[in-house]
């Protein structure tokens, strides 16, 4: 009885495994993917990948002048369009896929790539942060699929962009963590949901990418150290993933229909060693909490930008990604707004 059940169990593999190596990849040309948080960071990366294969994109962001700037940046002409839109307004969403259906006729792919992020220790975290970030890590990318899911039936594709921090909770990043463990979850849920009206939802994990991203993060504690060690350790080459080549991954783990994909070598390194050994991972999550700044007693929240010190400011690959990524204004000023 035993034997026959592995070997049903073996079938049941292989068959599975079968069916993914004979489906053939999602072709994106002529398709129409709306891209959320595309106006810079990981989402002006990934809506460059799309277009060179072939997609038609829509940048939904909440700043005019960062999406226009965007659009002039991918140079794409009328395959690019942009929606000024807040993800965590349920009529911007609506407006958001009305807009994309009324301009190409058509939604085949939704990115849920716009994220806020906190660095700070928990201690000088408020329930407001958790619930704050909720909202746009996990909400909106519910509200949003669920929105365009009339019209991608039948074959359309959903993109999660979660993060390594949905596997394993890193220290003074808490309600980022936990924002992100939620939208995995769910990305599996919908995978399993959905799978049934012919849509395909692929979640991906990243680890830290070179975006230019850190100086849009809302930074709470010690200020200047906490900025510091985030976004040193966002711009080491070793720890961190150039965003062109995380794009490229990500997209092709939305052609190949993947349930979840780890991105970037140390995003795998700490997925494994979460899985093998629990144990071990969390004591070194409580080392490296001792070695990250100490609580600063107060609940006040800075940007990144604005408490920016001469160590990181001088960073040559920082600076590079923040301008290919357009995280910088027109005369080389900080945007405004959220992490993306």
């Amino acid at each position: 009885m035993r034997f026959a059940k592995r070997l049903l169990l073996t079938a049941a593999v292989g068959a599975v495994a079968a069916r993914r190596a004979l489906r053939a990849p999602y072709d994106l040309t002529g398709r129409a993917a709306l891209i959320t948080g595309g106006s810079r960071g990981l989402g002006l990366a990934l809506a460059r990948e799309l277009l060179d294969r072939g997609a038609n994109v829509i940048l939904m962001a909440r700043t005019a002048d960062d999406l226009e700037r965007a659009r002039e940046r991918l140079n794409a002409g009328t395959r690019v369009q942009v929606i000024v839109g807040d993800v965590t307004r349920e009529a911007d969403l609506d407006r958001a896929v009305q807009e994309t259906v009324r301009a190409h006729g058509r939604l085949d792919v939704l990115v849920n790539n716009a994220g806020l992020i906190q660095v700070g220790p928990l201690a000088d975290m408020t329930e407001a942060d958790f619930r704050s970030i909720l909202e746009v890590n996990a909400l909106a990318p519910l509200r949003l699929t669920f929105a365009a899911r009339p019209h991608l039936r039948g074959g359309g594709r959903v993109l999660i962009v979660s993060s390594v921090g949905g596997r394993v909770a890193v220290p003074h990043l808490s309600p980022y963590s936990v924002s992100k463990f939620a939208s995995a979850g769910l990305g599996q849920a919908l995978r399993s949901e959905l799978a049934r009206e012919g849509i395909t939802v692929t979640t991906v994990l990243p680890g830290l990418m070179r975006t230019g991203s850190p100086m849009n993060a809302s930074v709470k504690g010690r200020h200047s150290q906490e900025y510091a060690w985030f976004a040193t350790a966002d711009s080491l080459p070793v720890v961190s993933l150039d965003a062109r080549e995380a794009a490229r991954r990500i997209v092709d783990a939305l052609v190949r229909g993947d349930a979840e994909t780890m991105i970037g070598g140390p995003a795998w390194l700490l997925r494994m060693g979460q899985a093998l050994a629990p144990q071990l991972t969390a004591d070194l999550m409580n080392l490296t909490n001792r070695l990250l700044p100490a609580p600063s007693g107060a609940d006040v929240t800075r940007a990144g930008r604005d408490v920016e010190g001469t160590v990181t400011q001088g960073n040559p690959i920082k600076r590079a990604a923040e301008a290919e990524f357009n995280q910088r204004g027109a005369h080389g000023q900080p945007h405004q707004g959220d992490l993306s």
